[in-house]
């Protein structure tokens, strides 16, 4: 009875579909133009953590919103574009980025399309000799 109280009142307090306005920075260019270049093309390369397979441009998410804004802040504040996605990824994690760096944790990811293709290639090639 008690939980069924608690539920009804939290249901009553937030109005269904209510959402919380963006920050303003996050739908909105900057002034300067090589400034918004700078945010769009780096906004492309961050993942949203909350869609699956959308940059930060492109997702709707509140995060999404969240992490525009950031971008744009520190890219009007003077930060390079290099700069503000080291922040990011020492923030939220190398899975931010669409382009892991090369290190001994990503080698297998790097090599795995390599080793794939020759797989598929020494299978191709045995297969042949076989018909023959």
């Amino acid at each position: 009875m008690r939980r069924a109280a608690i539920l009804a009142a939290l249901m009553l307090a937030t109005p269904a579909g209510a959402r919380v306005p963006p920050p303003p920075l996050a739908n909105l260019p900057l002034p300067n133009a090589a400034q918004e270049a700078d945010a769009k093309a780096l906004m492309e390369t961050i993942r949203c953590l909350v869609c699956a397979g959308q940059s930060i441009a492109d997702s709707d998410a509140a995060m999404a919103a969240d992490m525009r804004a950031m971008v744009r802040a520190r890219i009007a504040a003077g930060e390079r574009p290099e700069a503000v996605r080291a922040w990011l990824v020492d923030r939220y994690g190398r899975e931010v980025s669409y382009d892991p760096p090369l290190s001994a944790g990503t080698a297998v990811l790097w090599a795995a399309p390599v080793l794939m293709i020759l797989a598929g290639v020494l299978i191709a090639r045995a297969s042949f000799r076989k018909r023959r």
